[in-house]
């Protein structure tokens, strides 16, 4: 017993002091664990095999699929534009849907996807940002309290129920907490956001970055850019793309090609985006897309038999409309070195095309653009090149640091392009899953999995390597690391001993008392450690404090799961606390006047309403 107490305790300081990831920490007292004979091989890696584990990774994928199609992005824009510049309106809102989306997916994920919208929302109507963010990160976790996925500890107490004999938990078993939660949060938070969380916004502090729109825009790519269709009996078909000669003989560009896929399947993308290079041999109906000037365009149509695709038609079907598709092929700016070697070169004897798989599309050069006869035109110290490319060809240009500075993060900008055209799909997967975990038809986990398959299948991700990318491995290990702790506890007698502490001094009290004691110890520890693993360590807790004083454990597992989550005093928590912490230049002063008086109303009010929803 005393082995694993102290185990326990370097865990727990390991935890606070922040020197390690909390995925090691965990690893290493189930190593541990393991070294001193408290549990064997097989009980130690049990976590790792368990349900809650395998539905976190599932879940992770789903939420990565629901982001990754640009569905929760889509949907947000289109609710919160409806808040206009009214900051109480515009408060409310942001609360209630990032509450609902951090209900179904990761808050983690809700919140970085929500805070760039959050912070160019109030930047248009005049509001401080500082003003939404914390807010922000609260009700992501406010709505994790939504349904059973929300959160790990949801599961957690839900996995400790079933291990126990007793009836799991359903999908929307959290719902009444979750509105509880949600709606106190508002209430609590409109006021104190006003009066602490106003800071004054200095220009200088935010950081403008450019956009793969912004560089389209700025560059004129799609003011000069017209589409041409190779139709039946073309003089394209069947060509080289060397053999058109198209800078020479036109002084044309050609930015990418889109091509029908061969697959019949629906479900999956009909049009393929390709970067051209001179090997690339054109087919029927492929799409051209071209710049340069319209009088050389229109020779070029009438010398090839091949159709002008109007601003207004689609190459494919309705469901791809517009020119702004970056989904496979990026643009980038390059800054010429003043030491470079491609000083006094043509841009077309610089094998950007042939040794780095490239195309330059325009130079801005001081306050000029140059978007015409790119080709023939001699770099210069200091130019910018507009560089285009396949995401992966992107990424590789900053391995050649002696000639050119690459602008920005590539791999960055590639994660941030949505597949809009899959948003419908991923929204059909979400509410199938949803439905499944409802109704019950197949166990959770299967459902999950199912659904994380499904937005992999249909091609919600550009690759499964990007889907596993999804997956937050530290959360998982971590969960899958600490779930062993239990069993060490039980084998040790640690849990008894503990449950029998607690009902002994809070016992004779009543059953409420004995709830109160364990909302606040949970409470209190999730400030220092992970909120995962509290709910793992006082879950058996509980339901031993339950079964030793006769009454049901569903409002003291509800009380540590709801303590572990809420925890909004500390930025270092949860990880929403922390992302937001930066962006809304916050100190720890600020989530002590803003979270601690919030954690405690919270503390009292769901101590009190928690027996009502579940009585003893």
């Amino acid at each position: 017993m005393f082995t694993t107490l102290a185990i326990l305790f370097v865990t727990i300081a390991l935890f606070i002091s922040g020197r390690l990831r909390s995925d090691l920490v965990a690893l290493l007292m189930l190593i541990s664990l393991v070294l001193f004979g408290i549990l064997t091989p097989a009980e130690a890696l049990s976590g790792f095999s368990n349900p809650i584990v395998i539905m976190m990774v599932g879940l992770f994928m789903v939420g990565g699929g629901i982001f990754r199609t640009g569905l929760a992005n889509v949907v947000s824009r289109k609710i919160l534009n409806m808040a206009g510049t009214n900051e109480t309106k515009l408060f409310i809102l942001i609360m209630v849907l990032t509450g609902v989306i951090g209900g179904f997916v990761s808050n983690t994920g809700t919140v970085a996807m929500m805070m760039p919208i959050v912070i160019s929302l109030a930047v248009a109507a005049k509001l401080s940002p500082s003003r939404f963010l914390m807010p922000l990160a609260f009700a992501s976790t406010l709505g994790a309290m939504l349904t059973l996925i929300g959160t790990p500890a949801n599961l957690v107490i839900d996995g400790a129920l079933r291990d126990a004999g007793f009836e799991g938990l359903r999908f929307f078993s959290f719902l009444p907490i979750g509105l509880i939660t949600m709606t106190l949060g508002i209430v609590i938070l409109l006021p104190l956001s006003k009066l602490f969380l106003n800071k004054t916004e200095n220009e200088n502090d935010v950081q403008k970055t450019k956009s793969l729109k912004d560089l389209a825009n700025e560059y004129q790519l799609y003011q000069n850019l017209v589409r041409i269709r190779a139709i039946r009996n073309s003089t394209l078909i069947g060509q080289m793309m060397r053999d058109l000669e198209l800078p020479k003989r036109y002084n044309l560009n050609v930015l990418e090609l889109r091509r029908r896929s061969a697959g019949l399947n629906p479900l999956l993308r009909t049009t393929e985006q390709k970067q051209v290079g001179p090997d690339t041999i054109i087919l029927e109906n492929d799409v051209l897309y071209l710049s340069g000037s319209f009088e050389q365009i229109r020779q070029f149509i009438t010398e090839t038999k091949s159709c002008l695709l109007d601003e207004t038609k689609d190459e494919t079907a309705p469901t791809f409309g517009g020119k702004n598709r970056f989904d496979e092929i990026g643009i980038v700016e390059l800054v010429v070195l003043f030491d470079s070697q491609l000083i006094g070169q043509p841009v077309k004897a610089c094998g950007f095309r042939e040794n780095r798989k490239v195309n330059i599309l325009g130079i801005h050069r001081k306050k000029d653009y140059i978007l015409q006869d790119v080709g023939n035109e001699k770099i210069q110290a200091g130019d910018i090149l507009l560089a285009q490319g396949k995401w992966s060809d992107i990424a590789n240009l900053k391995n050649k640091t002696s000639e050119w500075v690459v602008i920005g993060e590539p791999q960055v900008e590639a994660s941030k392009v949505t597949f809009d055209e899959k948003a419908p799909i991923a929204a059909t997967i979400m509410l199938g899953m949803i439905a499944l975990l409802i109704f019950d038809v197949v166990p959770a986990v299967i459902a999950v999995l199912l659904a994380a398959m499904g937005m992999i299948l249909t091609k919600c991700f550009r690759n499964v390597e990007e889907a596993y990318k999804t997956i937050n491995w530290e959360v998982v290990v971590l969960i899958g690391a600490m779930l062993p702790m239990s069993i060490a506890f039980g084998k040790t007698g640690i849990t008894e001993v503990i449950a029998e502490t607690l009902v002994g001094n809070l016992g004779s009290y009543g059953p409420l008392a004995l709830m109160a004691g364990i909302y606040l110890a949970t409470s209190i520890l999730t400030m220092f450690i992970s909120n995962t693993a509290t709910a793992v360590l006082f879950a058996p807790i509980a339901m031993r404090s339950a079964i030793e004083m006769g009454v049901s454990p569903y409002p003291f597992l509800f009380a540590v799961c709801v303590a572990a989550s809420m925890c909004f005093a500390s930025p270092f928590s949860t990880p929403p606390n922390a992302l937001v912490m930066s962006a809304g230049r916050y100190s720890f002063m600020d989530y002590i006047k803003v979270g601690l008086p919030m954690q405690l109303i919270f503390a009292v009010v769901m101590i009190l309403v928690l027996p009502l929803l579940w009585p003893f």
